[in-house]
């Protein structure tokens, strides 16, 4: 490395090498910028949330922002894949099932016409022919958005963290930041030394407000446990990715208000990824202490009437961290008192998909380039009309 590098100094430092933060050192180094990504833990590691093997990739979505947004973001998970060599998507198509006249289900419909997004309407008449080995409940719509499927995700961290570093990009794992002192030079300090930077970008996932309390900021995050169920087919294969079966999303149902979604049994043979959209809050560094498993309860209940090919007794539980705004929107934003300081927070569990968009978004921002799309959804400031105290 040159001196500059070896003195600790930087044209961008990102804090945090999750999806986000992964693909943000990515786009900083494809535009040349000496970048640095810290992070506390020794890669790869499973206590945040974008570890394990697989995540949903839809454009089946209440909101046209997200839906446009998409858009592009396929293009970029091609791209990265062409470039790197790498299969990280596999196409299922997502069924969308939900009560035909609820607001949820009628609004991810619209989105997906008005996007002209390719989808299939499943009436209950052929649904069976369709989608074996499923209970569509009486009153439920069900539809299924063709263009989705399933990400990667282990491997999609490895791959962009890999393109990174052949780009000359500086990865530093197990070092854990200790202090940041905001300024027109950013100085950021770690358990293993001290840094300085032109500009800063913030994306570490249920640990952000520990990091912004060093810059008087905090934002209404929450953080919460979920926990990821894994289901045995009664007959193997049944629900298999190798059969074509769809990832889907139950909008709500007799169970439960909050989603439902599930992605064909592929990385445990035999088992079927199937999880509550929620979880108890937690401390991220306590969160084995979270033992609050009324959720599975609602899943067993639901799997019973709807997936008679499971056995509706969880076979493994493994554990992913939620980060939740009050609106569940992201927030990619400037810190609202240093320009040079940049945040990516609250994906609020549906943000894996993104990665792409937002790391080519937090790089703009931290370039001060306009960014590529409107940002007001996920703008700080929406949450200081409402709760002036959250700040």
């Amino acid at each position: 490395p040159n001196t500059a590098q070896k003195n600790g100094d930087f044209d961008c430092i990102v804090i945090g090498a999750g999806v986000q933060g992964s693909f943000t050192a990515y786009q900083l180094a494809k535009k040349n910028k000496k970048t640095l990504l810290l992070e506390q833990f020794v890669l790869p590691h499973s206590r945040g949330s974008s570890h394990g093997q697989t995540r949903i990739i839809r454009k089946a979505y209440e909101q046209n922002f997200y839906t446009h947004m998409m858009e592009e973001c396929y293009e970029l998970w091609a791209q990265l894949e062409s470039e790197a060599g790498v299969k990280l998507y596999r196409q299922t198509g997502l069924l969308v099932m939900g009560p035909e006249k609820s607001e949820n289900y009628q609004n991810i419909k619209d989105t997906l016409q008005t996007n002209k997004v390719p989808m299939v309407v499943l009436t209950h008449d052929i649904f069976s022919q369709h989608i074996p080995n499923v209970n569509l409940a009486k009153g439920d719509g069900a539809l299924v958005d063709t263009t989705a499927g399933v990400l990667f995700a282990d491997r999609t961290l490895k791959t962009v963290q890999g393109q990174f570093q052949k780009l000359g990009g500086v990865i530093r794992d197990n070092e854990k930041v200790t202090d940041i002192k905001p300024g027109p030079v950013v100085r950021v300090s770690t358990s293993v030394g001290v840094y300085h930077a032109k500009s800063l970008v913030i994306t570490a996932g249920p640990w952000a407000n520990k990091l912004l309390a060093n810059t008087g900021l905090q934002l209404p995050l929450e953080v919460v446990k979920i926990n990821v169920c894994y289901w045995k087919e009664k007959v193997p294969g049944s629900y298999s990715m190798k059969q074509r079966f769809p990832c889907f999303v139950q909008t709500e149902c007799l169970e439960s208000k909050v989603h439902i979604y599930g992605l064909p049994s592929n990385e445990y043979p035999g088992l079927m990824k199937v999880c509550y959209h929620m979880g108890s809050k937690t401390d991220p560094d306590q969160r084995d202490l979270q033992k609050d498993r009324s959720d599975i309860e609602i899943l067993q209940h639901y799997i019973a009437r709807c997936f008679p090919g499971l056995i509706p007794e969880p076979a493994i539980v493994e554990s992913c961290l939620y980060t939740l705004t009050p609106d569940h929107h992201f927030v990619l934003d400037y810190h609202p008192a240093y320009s040079n300081i940049v945040i990516g927070a609250g994906f609020s569990g549906h943000g894996f998909k993104f990665g792409p968009i937002i790391g080519k978004l937090l790089c703009e921002l931290s370039l001060g380039e306009v960014p590529s799309y409107d940002l007001s959804p996920f703008h700080i400031r929406r949450f200081q009309s409402k709760r002036n105290s959250a700040l």
